[in-house]
């Protein structure tokens, strides 16, 4: 096989410091933003990391994929809980709110980086409970809506959950302009209240959806076709509300998302006036050399057993013979059909989603825009 010289350069053969220990992941990458409250961190607060980081690293726990890892977050996101009910009771709904979002964040990160057991699951139906409970008093909460999948086909599930937010003057006489949000490979619906912030203030509404082999999706993760009725039934939905302008719908997928960004731009040209895919990786992403590569880039675990469950292989070795030939949207030729328009976002650095992949892509198709 030819050795590609990735943009990426020397970085591309570098192992990440943080992938020694827990220790090292939370001292040398992630308690920096955890101080910052910032990704994905967003919503918490670093005292209660720093308690459940300690004791992680006192107990030499740094398996995120084991239970251990997960279990270790319960007793802090219990005691909040706690604290939660008894503002409730002592009727302090800011307080309250504030709490749940700290309770969500924990579980958040509890359940990184994907659901591969009964106790992940766990932590992600406690992260939903408390989000849902944070958000309620919003003046524009947000909302869950579970929608008939009425494209499902083969081993797709027969209902889609949504999460969909929209300013209070959003009427059938006045709908509005909708982003609609794709999640990645661990950020799921809780996960995007300053996202949802800042399109309310901007008049525009949001409808949050999980992607194929992730969270609640139902769509069949090895069925390369199944997102394409995915986005048809939850487009369906929409239409069916009123309150969104179905001419105005501008999709935005994120990291793992973006692929799916990329794929329905083309596959459902029509439906929206634009598309956004922010880290992309629709091909090169899938080479055997690059895959051997990221679990020792920037993510703070190994990924690629993720991203096997993800796209529906047994293993790891399955998932780097087999998915480049399945899920490249050039091996399948989407990229040569026309596209709305699409813009691109990514960077020379990304150990994750090669720039090659959205370079590649302004050279098929429609004309696309980068950044």
């Amino acid at each position: 096989m030819r050795m590609q010289n990735w943009t990426l350069g020397e970085a591309f053969a570098v192992r990440s410091k943080h992938h020694d220990s827990i220790k090292a992941l939370w001292e040398t990458k992630w308690r920096f933003p955890c101080v910052k409250g910032v990704y994905p961190f967003h919503d918490g607060s670093v005292e209660d990391f720093d308690e459940v980081f300690d004791y992680l690293i006192k107990n030499n726990i740094n398996d995120a994929y084991g239970d251990a890892y997960t279990k270790a977050f319960f007793p802090t996101c219990h005691s909040l809980t706690k604290q939660a009910e008894a503002a409730n009771a002592s009727n302090n709904p800011s307080q309250a709110s504030s709490l749940y979002m700290r309770i969500a964040c924990l579980y958040r990160i509890s359940r990184f980086p994907i659901m591969n057991s009964a106790v992940k699951w766990e932590a992600f139906e406690a992260q939903k409970d408390a989000y849902m409970k944070a958000t309620s008093g919003w003046v524009d909460p947000m909302h869950e809506e579970i929608i008939p999948h009425i494209a499902a086909s083969g081993a797709d599930g027969p209902t889609i959950p949504v999460y969909y937010r929209t300013p209070s003057n959003a009427t059938a006489e006045n709908p509005i302009p909708t982003v609609f949000l794709l999640t990645g490979l661990d950020g799921y619906r809780p996960d995007n209240t300053q996202r949802s912030h800042e399109f309310l203030k901007r008049g525009w509404g949001c409808v949050i959806a999980e992607i194929p082999g992730t969270a609640d999706c139902p769509a069949d993760p090895k069925d390369p076709k199944s997102p394409d009725r995915l986005w048809t039934s939850i487009l369906a939905w929409m239409g069916s509300k009123k309150v969104f302008d179905m001419g105005n719908i501008v999709a935005w997928g994120l990291s793992t998302g973006g692929y799916y960004a990329v794929r329905l731009a083309h596959t459902h040209q029509e439906k929206f006036r634009g598309s956004i895919a922010q880290g992309a990786g629709v091909h090169h992403f899938f080479d055997r050399q690059w895959l051997n590569r990221i679990d020792d880039h920037e993510y703070p675990f190994a990924i690629n057993p993720a991203l096997a469950q993800k796209f529906g292989y047994s293993n790891v070795e399955e998932f780097k013979e087999k998915a480049k030939k399945t899920f490249s949207l050039v091996e399948t030729g989407i990229v040569h059909q026309p596209s709305t328009r699409l813009l691109l976002i990514n960077g020379t650095h990304d150990g994750l989603m090669p720039i090659e992949d959205s370079m590649l892509l302004l050279n098929h198709g429609s004309p696309k825009e980068a950044r």
